[in-house]
């Protein structure tokens, strides 16, 4: 067995490993690594990306190392975890390389990427099946993937075991687990624990908070953040605001059930929350389709955000830019670019975090001081994290027992922690854990 880690273990995001079985190949996720393309949007106006243009900023896996090592040709399969644009973003650009792949994904995942095919115009020729949690498939005569339900911050999340002749192949990426979410299963531990006792090769893990001891609060701590937070707006002739992960759609869940009691009406504005909620809707997962508008073209934005202007108390609205990305509608409100402005002891909820990368961290402190310049009531952080942290990290390692861990997902400095923890359950550095880089092949 032969890994090659292609993207995302120098960095957040950019995702993308393959398997070499034999004379066959699996890759798994192809994502962006969003600080790039956001410095690209920042850089330049794009009216369409373009592959050349994503690689040349660093914005997609460089998946070219498989071409070196003659692996391209043999790809199978690309599987998908899950529907973060980190996981999914370079896969319209990218499997042309790969006619011979078939992309699999869960109902949501899919649809998503569907999405994104449609919004930007792209066409590609892949067989796409869709695979339902908690299900094998047969890749090959000698190959079989199969998904298994972990909880994330986006549905339909799945780990992905890699059954082959050399043994299996364990992706572990994205998770954390929640035990009691406010939609959807817990992880599936029992399939977990089966898989063990067959043996597991290697293991490659989210490691993004191998270095935080504190477990991440499950959904239903969220959800009792965001009912204190609504319960601290004031003033019922002040605009209400709230913003959140577009692809959160257990958590745009809660948002719209304590939002209804408002008795406002709810708005969703934004292209990518309608991209994902519209994903939602279309395969089933998606309990609150009844209880609010949704608006995604610009003149339409506008003209809904001259009535709030007016009726300030009429609504509630629910918008893209917690990460302050550029032509999101926080940041077009800030700009000055809609009828609709911020004023004194107006309200706005930030149920998210910063993703902890600098250019999102920069954008977002900028934002910050914009609007409480403007006297916004601010309230950041009414959020929990979608990624283990020790704690779950020990619990992946003792519900698993792999003969090899790999930390992704993070750069060196995020990645390292894990290594000191898997020393806790005797794995030696170098011999059975394993720091890698972009475009290392390991082999088992």
């Amino acid at each position: 067995m032969e890994v090659c880690t292609i993207g995302g273990y120098e960095e957040v995001g950019k995702n993308m490993t393959a398997v070499k079985v034999g004379d066959e190949v699996v890759i798994f996720d192809a994502g962006f690594h969003l600080p790039s393309v956001i410095e690209l949007q920042e850089n330049e106006v794009v009216q369409q990306y373009s592959e050349k243009k994503l690689r040349n900023v660093g914005a997609i896996p460089n998946d070219l190392v498989l071409d070196k090592l003659g692996w391209t040709d043999k790809v199978k399969a690309i599987v998908i975890g899950h529907a973060h644009l980190d996981h999914i973003g370079a896969i319209p650009y990218i499997s042309h390389r790969y006619p011979k792949a078939t992309i699999m994904a869960t109902p949501f995942t899919m649809a998503v990427i569907d999405s994104i095919l449609e919004d930007e115009k792209l066409k590609i020729h892949n067989t796409k099946k869709i695979i339902q949690d908690n299900t094998i498939h047969q890749i090959t005569k000698d190959i079989k993937a199969e998904f298994i339900h972990v909880t994330h911050s986006t549905i339909q999340c799945v780990f992905i075991a890699l059954h082959t002749k050399d043994g299996i192949f364990f992706y572990g990426l994205d998770f954390k687990f929640d035990n009691y979410p406010t939609m959807g299963l817990p992880p599936n531990y029992k399939r977990m624990k089966e898989l063990s006792k067959k043996g597991i090769k290697a293991l490659v893990v989210d490691a993004l908070y191998s270095g935080t001891e504190k477990k991440p609060g499950g959904e239903a701590i969220a959800k009792h953040l965001l009912e204190e937070a609504f319960s601290k707006a004031r003033g019922n002739d002040k605009a209400l605001f709230i913003t959140t992960f577009s692809s959160h759609i257990e958590r745009i869940n809660n948002i719209v059930n304590f939002a209804k009691k408002t008795n406002r009406e709810i708005i969703f504005l934004g292209r990518s929350l309608n991209k994902y909620v519209n994903s939602a809707i279309k395969v089933g997962q998606c309990p609150f389709k009844n209880k609010v508008k949704l608006i995604k073209y610009r003149k339409q934005i506008n003209s809904f955000l001259g009535k709030i202007e007016k009726q300030r108390g009429k609504y509630i609205v629910v918008c893209t830019g917690h990460q302050a990305e550029k032509g999101s509608i926080l940041d077009r409100i800030i700009k000055g670019e809609t009828p609709f402005r911020f004023k004194q002891g107006d309200n706005l909820i930030f149920s998210s975090s910063v993703i902890p990368v600098q250019p999102n961290q920069m954008l977002r402190d900028k934002l910050d001081k914009k609007l409480r310049s403007m006297g916004v009531k601010l309230q950041t952080d009414v959020h929990v994290h979608g990624h283990g942290s020790r704690e779950d990290l020990r619990d992946i390692i003792e519900l698993l027992k792999p003969q090899h861990v790999i930390p992704a997902h993070g750069s060196l400095e995020q990645e390292t922690p894990f290594i000191d923890l898997a020393s806790e359950f005797g794995y030696k550095f170098g011999e059975t854990s394993h720091l890698s880089s972009n475009g290392k092949v390991l082999k088992f």
